[in-house]
C-alpha cells in the first residue's frame, strides 16, 4: 500500500478523523482493511516497545488485555446466567403456589427447611401451599383444582405479557433467539443496537418472564445472546477492541462460546459450539480464550450454584446398567426420528413465520403472544408432564427409576397396563405442535430445551417398550446371554438422552459440538457412542430433505447478507454473469485521480467507488468509500481555507498544475485503498464466493486486461445464489 494503510487519513491533515474507517448501520466490514488496521497498530506499539520503559510497559497491557477482557465476560455472564436461573425457577414454582416462610423461596427449597417432609412425598409439605390452600382453605377436590387452573393460567398470562410488552416498549432486538443475528454480525455485518445495553438488560428480565411464563422455549439460545451483549459493552472499555469491528468479533466468538458453557454448564461444548455452529472467523488465538472464557463463566456459575444440587451439570444422570450392541438399532431409529422431525419442524416453523411476516398476524404481537400463552397453560396443566418446566421435564425423562426415586415414570412394572404411557404421548404430541408456532415469536425463545423435550419425550417411549419387550421376551434371541430373568437390562433414561441428542441434531445440524455437550451435561461419557450414532444419523436423514438447520433458515427468512461457509456453490457461471453493470444498464459509477471537483463527489449515491486514471482509459487505481469521502470533505471544509464546491479533488502522489485563480485542490489519497482485490471477467463464480468467504470481502472489482469493467459485491452473490436456487432475489433485504 507504498505505507499507506487504509487507517491513514487525509494528506493534509495527519491526525486521524472521527468516523474514517467506520461503518453506517445494516452495513458489511471490510475485514481486510480491519486486519490491515490492527497490523498497523501492532507494530506501532512493539516499535516503540524498544524505545522506554512506559511504552513497553503499554506494549504488555496491551498483549494482557484480550485475557482481561475474557475474564470479565466470563464473569459478567456467569453471574447473569446464575440470576436468570434461580429467578427463573422461582418464577415458575409461583404459577403453583407459594411458601409461608418467605416468598423468595421455591417449592423445592421451601420444602428442604421443612421437618416433616417425607422421602415419598418430597414435594408436599405444609409451608408450601397451592393457590386453593391460599385462597380457599382446602387442597383436595374440584374446586380447588379449578383455582389451581385458574391462577396457573392468570400467572401464565401475566409473565407472558409483561415479556411482550417490555421487549415491544424498550428493546425490539430481545425477541427471539438471537442466534441467527448472531451468526450474520460475526460474519461481519453491523446491525447497530443488537449487542447494546437495553437489549442486555430487557432480553435477561423477558427471558426469565417468558421461561416462566410456561411457553414452549428454553433459555439456551437467548443466553449466547446475552453473553455477546455483555461482551460487545465491555470491549469498550479497551481501545484495541472499540475501535476495530475484526477483533470485537474476535471476542464476540468467544463470547458464543461462554452463553452455551453457562446455559448448560458446558465449557468444551460451548467452545465447540462457537467454533461448529455459530463463528465465521476463528483463529487458534480466539480457541484459547474462548476456552479460558468458557472456564470462567462455568465457574462462576458453579459458585453461584443456582440448581441447588452442588453441580454444574443441568441433567445429572447415574446409568447402572451398560449398553448393548443390540441396543444400537432402536439408537440409529431415534436418530431417523429426530432427523425427520427436524426436517418437518424447520418447514413448519418457516412456514409460519412467513405467514406471521406476511399477513395481518405479524401487527400484533402482543395478542399472538397471550393467544398461544394462553393455549399453552389451558392444555399444558392437564397434564402433569406439560405442566411442568421444560428442564425438570427433561431431568424426569433422563431419571433412571433407580430403588432410590419416586418418580411418576417408575411405576408401571407394577400396574402392568400402558396407562402410565399415555400422558407421556399426549405431551409428545402438544410439545410438537405447540414449538413450530412459539419460536419465532416477539419474546425471547430459545429452542434446545423444546428440542431435547420432544426427543427424550420419544427416546422414553421407546425405551419403556425396549424394557417391556426385554422384561416379557428375555428367552427371544436379541436378549438371550445378556439379560436374564427379572433383570433390569433396558435403561429408558439412556434412551430418552440419544432421543434428546437426536431431536436436537436434526433442528440445528450440529454434530460433534452436540455430543460433547450432552455428555458434559448429563455426565453419562460411557454413552457416547450411542449419541454419536443417533446424532450422525438425525444429521443425513435430515439433510436429506434440505441442507439448512433452523438457524441459517431463520437467516434466509429474515433476508440478512450471511454467505454459508458449508453451502457449495455448484454452477459453471462467471465473474462477468455475476458482476454489475449488467448488459443493458448505465455505465459504472466511478471516480477519476483527478479533475473532479468536491461538489461531483458528493452528488453520488453509491456506497463505495473505484478511483481510475481518467474515464478514458478506465485503468484502476484503487477504491474509495463514499463515507469516508464526505466524512473528509466535511472535516476539510472545516479545517482547511478556501474549499469550496469547485475544489478539485485530488487522488495523485502529486498535485497537478491548476489555473493561478482555481480554489485550493483537496488531496485524499491516502482514504483510497491503493490495493482493492480484482477478479478478471473469466474467474470462475466458485473461486469468486471463496475469496469473498474466506476474506470476508465487501466488494471485487472486475478487470479485463487491466481495464475496469465492473463490481461485484456481497448482495449481488447472494441475489445470483437465490436466483440459481429458484428462490426472489429480492428476499435479501440489507446491503
Amino acid at each position: 500500500m507504498n505505507g499507506s494503510g487504509p487507517s491513514r487519513l487525509v494528506d493534509p491533515l495527519e491526525d486521524p478523523l472521527p468516523g474514517v474507517g467506520t461503518y453506517e448501520d445494516f452495513n458489511t466490514i471490510d475485514w481486510v482493511r480491519e486486519k490491515s488496521k490492527d497490523r498497523d497498530r501492532h507494530r506501532e506499539i512493539t516499535n516503540k516497545s524498544r524505545q522506554s520503559t512506559v511504552a513497553l510497559l503499554h506494549s504488555i497491557s496491551d498483549a494482557f488485555s484480550g485475557w482481561l477482557l475474557m475474564l470479565l465476560v466470563g464473569l459478567m455472564s456467569g453471574a447473569l446466567a446464575g440470576g436468570i436461573d434461580i429467578s427463573a425457577h422461582w418464577m415458575t414454582d409461583v404459577k403453583g403456589g407459594l411458601c409461608l416462610r418467605g416468598f423468595w423461596f421455591n417449592h423445592e427449597h421451601c420444602c428442604w427447611l421443612s421437618n416433616e417432609t417425607t422421602f415419598q412425598e418430597r414435594d408436599r409439605c405444609p409451608q408450601w401451599q397451592s393457590w386453593a390452600e391460599l385462597i380457599t382453605g382446602k387442597s383436595e377436590g374440584p374446586f380447588a383444582y379449578i383455582v389451581n387452573y385458574l391462577m396457573y393460567i392468570f400467572w401464565a398470562l401475566m409473565f407472558s405479557f409483561l415479556a411482550v410488552i417490555l421487549v415491544r416498549a424498550f428493546a425490539p432486538y430481545a425477541c427471539g433467539s438471537g442466534i441467527p443475528e448472531i451468526k450474520t454480525i460475526l460474519s461481519g455485518f453491523i446491525i447497530r443496537g443488537y449487542l447494546g445495553k437495553w437489549t442486555l438488560i430487557i432480553k435477561t428480565i423477558t427471558l426469565v418472564l417468558a421461561v416462566s411464563s410456561g411457553l414452549s422455549l428454553g433459555k439456551e439460545g437467548p443466553l449466547v445472546h446475552v453473553a455477546c451483549c455483555c461482551a460487545n459493552i465491555l470491549c469498550h472499555l479497551f481501545t484495541k477492541y472499540r475501535k476495530n469491528e475484526a477483533k470485537r468479533r474476535e471476542v464476540l466468538s468467544a463470547a458464543a462460546a461462554v452463553g452455551v458453557s453457562v446455559a448448560f454448564g458446558a465449557p468444551i461444548g460451548g467452545v465447540l459450539f462457537s467454533l461448529e455452529e455459530v463463528s465465521y472467523y476463528f483463529p487458534l488465538k480466539t480457541l484459547w480464550r474462548s476456552f479460558f472464557a468458557a472456564l470462567v463463566a462455568a465457574f462462576t456459575l458453579r459458585s453461584i450454584n443456582p440448581f441447588g444440587n452442588s453441580r454444574l451439570v443441568l441433567f445429572y444422570v447415574e446409568f447402572h446398567t451398560p449398553w448393548h450392541l443390540v441396543e444400537l438399532a432402536p439408537f440409529i431409529l431415534l436418530g431417523i426420528f429426530g432427523g425427520l422431525w427436524g426436517a418437518l419442524f424447520i418447514k413448519a416453523n418457516i412456514a409460519w413465520c412467513r405467514l406471521r411476516k406476511t399477513t395481518c398476524l405479524g401487527h400484533y404481537p402482543v395478542i399472538e403472544v397471550l393467544v398461544v400463552a394462553a393455549l399453552t397453560a389451558l392444555l399444558s396443566y392437564p397434564n402433569s408432564y406439560t405442566r411442568m418446566s421444560g428442564s425438570e421435564l427433561i431431568s424426569e425423562l433422563f431419571n433412571d427409576c433407580s430403588l432410590l426415586d419416586s418418580s411418576q415414570l417408575c411405576g408401571y412394572k407394577q400396574v402392568n397396563n400402558s396407562l402410565a404411557d399415555r400422558p407421556l404421548a399426549l405431551a409428545l404430541v402438544f410439545k410438537m405442535m405447540i414449538t413450530v408456532i412459539t419460536f419465532g415469536m416477539k419474546v425471547p425463545s430459545g429452542l434446545f430445551i423444546p428440542s431435547m423435550a420432544v426427543g427424550a419425550i420419544a427416546g422414553r417411549l421407546l425405551g419403556v417398550g425396549m424394557e417391556q419387550l426385554a422384561y416379557y421376551n428375555h428367552d427371544a434371541v436379541i436378549f438371550k446371554g445378556w439379560c436374564s430373568q427379572g433383570a433390569d437390562c433396558i435403561t429408558p433414561g439412556l434412551y430418552a438422552m440419544v432421543g434428546a441428542a437426536a431431536c436436537l441434531g436434526g433442528v440445528t445440524r450440529m454434530t460433534v459440538s452436540l455430543v460433547v455437550i450432552m455428555f458434559e451435561l448429563t455426565g453419562g461419557l460411557e454413552y457416547i457412542v450411542p449419541l454419536m450414532a443417533a446424532t450422525m444419523t438425525s444429521k443425513w436423514v435430515a439433510d436429506a430433505f434440505g441442507r439448512e438447520g433452523i438457524y441459517e433458515a431463520h437467516i434466509r427468512l429474515n433476508g440478512y447478507p450471511f454467505l454459508e461457509p458449508k453451502e457449495e456453490f455448484e454452477h459453471s457461471s462467471l465473474a462477468v454473469d455475476v458482476m454489475r453493470p449488467r448488459r443493458m444498464d448505465p455505465t459504472l459509477a466511478v471516480l477519476t485521480q483527478e479533475g473532479m471537483t468536491v461538489g461531483e463527489v458528493e452528488s453520488t449515491h453509491f456506497s463505495g467507488f473505484p478511483v481510475v486514471v481518467s474515464s478514458e482509459s478506465q485503468r484502476l487505481v484503487g477504491f474509495v468509500l463514499r463515507r469516508d469521502l464526505l466524512i473528509s470533505i466535511d472535516n476539510a471544509r472545516k479545517r482547511q481555507d478556501g474549499i469550496v464546491s469547485a475544489s478539485q479533488v485530488v487522488f495523485t502522489e502529486h498535485t497537478p498544475p491548476l489555473p493561478p485563480d482555481a480554489p485550493p485542490p483537496l488531496r485524499l489519497r491516502c482514504i483510497m485503498d491503493l490495493s482493492p482485490f480484482t477478479v478478471t471477467d473469466h474467474t470462475p463464480m466458485d473461486i469468486t464466493v471463496d475469496i469473498f468467504r474466506k476474506l470476508g470481502l465487501r466488494q471485487c472489482l472486475v478487470t479485463h486486461n487491466g481495464r475496469l469493467l465492473g463490481i461485484i459485491t456481497k448482495k449481488d452473490i447472494l441475489k445470483h445464489m437465490a436466483q440459481m436456487a429458484n428462490r426472489d432475489p429480492d428476499s435479501i433485504l440489507f446491503n
